[in-house]
């Protein structure tokens, strides 16, 4: 990555959503758009600003370094006190808690054998992610 490219230093940018925490997702996957939507419509409090990974100069502060490789291959929701960044499934289980429809669900992602296999229906889905949702134009990874 050259210079030019890398995002500037957390304490050079602008926090674009100061107090929420920020889901880093890929803007051009038809299915975390799908996601995105759905997600949107549950977060009643407003609590998430949603944030296409590929848009490094908008990417939050972060205590933990943002990769972009990372972050296609999982989805990541920097905390709004910007000391964590879940990725995948802890992502999806931390999202989960601050949602009035799902928090009732949270906990049974803490069941024993539970995160273990959602992480890895959550990896499966994200490999095969374009594959999932019809892609109109150029949205596949090359």
């Amino acid at each position: 990555m050259s210079a030019a490219e890398a995002p500037a230093p957390a304490a050079e940018r602008a926090d674009p959503a100061k107090g929420k925490a920020v889901v880093l997702f890929d803007g051009m996957c038809p299915l975390c758009q799908r996601a995105v939507r759905i997600i949107k419509r549950l977060d009643w409090f407003k609590r998430f600003h949603f944030q296409d990974c590929r848009d490094r100069a908008n990417w939050p502060p972060s205590a933990v370094p943002l990769d972009l490789k990372a972050l296609l291959k999982e989805m990541h929701v920097v905390t709004p006190d910007r000391q964590r960044a879940p990725a995948g499934f802890k992502a999806f289980r931390w999202m989960s808690w601050r949602m009035p429809l799902t928090v009732l669900f949270a906990p049974l992602f803490y069941v024993p054998g539970v995160p273990w296999l959602g992480n890895k229906v959550y990896l499966w889905i994200a490999k095969h992610r374009y594959d999932l949702v019809p892609c109109e134009g150029e949205c596949r990874i090359k």
